[in-house]
């Protein structure tokens, strides 16, 4: 199982921007690819921090997937519409294997 995780920082005052538009995000993903994300909010450490969680059966899966996303104009447009949401260089994405 691999688990695909992003987190970004939210910048200064935009939490509740930030937080819908994280949720757009998990709705995007559920109608147009079938995906369950995962939407994650810290309980210690920065608070202002939102987490994507998805999971893949393997990297092939994982690969599948992405590339549709990154193809997909409607998605990419989405992504642009929350650039101001986040502190800049803040977003990072880490590939997890179930031990």
């Amino acid at each position: 199982m691999i688990s695909f995780v992003r987190t970004g920082d939210i910048a200064p005052g935009k939490g509740v921007a930030a937080a819908a538009f994280a949720q757009k995000i998990v709705d995007y993903w559920k109608a147009n690819y079938g995906r369950e994300l995962q939407l994650m909010r810290p309980i210690g450490g920065n608070p202002n921090r939102i987490a994507w969680v998805g999971r893949y059966k393997d990297l092939a899966e994982f690969d599948e997937v992405s590339a549709r996303t990154m193809a997909d104009p409607k998605y990419l447009d989405l992504l642009v519409t929350g650039g101001e949401l986040w502190i800049a260089g803040s977003i990072h994405d880490q590939l997890w294997r179930s031990a």
